[in-house]
């Protein structure tokens, strides 16, 4: 993870050692070595990556790269995007999300809760599986990803039935996920009430740059965040609407911060995202890369 940035510029492991100071272990040690099952953990995974799109913003800013447009994060994205638009501070934020996946964890025991990936079916058609599939159970569509790519999620069986419904109409895939937590389902429900009494004592700010919600919508100060980070527990990320609203607004250069290229892949899929200039921070050259595509602030 992010291995070639660790020299680039002190911002880098100096937000690391930031998460480590709140958390009580090495966090870029984990980051590198693991163990597996500890950097798997939601507890963990969650203020890691937290902690990784930080700090490749950081570094980014530190070197020359300009202030941005508008900002946005896929599900635990929202939080690194809301931190590096002033809005939340970095380190109330580690714990924060480290709550968060803690309470995640605990709303659905393990082997309950399922997610799956469904390629090449129209939103409609997965949604009419589930509802097809769900029966006394719960199997909904959480992450509108892409055209033709959509992730479901809730009870363990639900989601195998509608795993099968999907594929009977069409679906090119249909993948159960390697997870236990049925994120963004209504099974987050629990969780979300229990993360909802530490959002109200966070300390929140009006964010510097514009900042889009799971759904779609722009962020319009402290309240709205709140509820809104509240909210995306148990409502689906609609992936696709933020990005096609990035586009409509005239954004030409989007830049995923952070390790993997999920993201970018994503916007590629978008009405307009071949338009646009693409790039994902996770090393060294991608960094420059994305430095040389940004003029480095000037």
């Amino acid at each position: 993870m992010l291995a070639s940035l660790s020299d680039v510029h002190p911002a880098f492991r100096a937000t690391f050692d930031e998460a480590s100071e709140v958390l009580g272990y090495d966090t870029w040690a984990m980051t590198q070595e693991g163990p597996a099952e500890a950097l798997n953990a939601t507890v963990n995974t969650q203020p890691l990556l937290l902690a990784a799109g930080v700090a490749v913003w950081r570094t980014f800013r530190a070197l020359g790269g300009p202030p941005v447009s508008a900002m946005a994060g896929h599900s635990l994205g929202e939080f690194s995007a809301l931190v590096c638009a002033g809005s939340l501070q970095f380190r109330d934020t580690v714990e924060l999300v480290r709550q968060r996946g803690r309470f995640m964890q605990e709303a659905v025991p393990t082997g309950e809760g399922a997610m799956a990936a469904i390629l090449g079916l129209d939103d409609s058609d997965v949604e009419a599986a589930c509802r097809e599939a769900a029966g006394e159970g719960i199997a909904e569509a959480v992450n509108y990803n892409s055209p033709g790519q959509v992730v479901i999620a809730g009870d363990t069986a639900a989601v195998e039935r509608a795993i099968q419904a999907c594929k009977a109409r069409g679906a090119k895939r249909a993948v159960a996920l390697p997870v236990s937590v049925p994120s963004h389902s209504p099974l987050m429900q629990p969780a979300a009430d229990r993360f909802r009494a530490l959002l109200a004592d966070a300390d929140i700010r009006p964010p510097e740059t514009p900042v889009y919600a799971f759904d779609g919508s722009l962020y319009s100060g402290p309240e709205s965040i709140r509820e809104g980070l509240y909210r995306q527990l148990f409502n689906p990320v609609r992936w696709s609407t933020i990005g096609g609203r990035l586009i409509s607004m005239g954004v030409r250069v989007v830049i995923e911060a952070g390790p993997g290229k999920v993201l970018a892949g994503l916007m590629r899929r978008l009405d307009g995202g071949r338009d646009l200039q693409i790039l994902a921070i996770d090393g060294a050259e991608a960094l420059q890369a994305a430095l040389d595509a940004t003029g480095k602030g000037e």
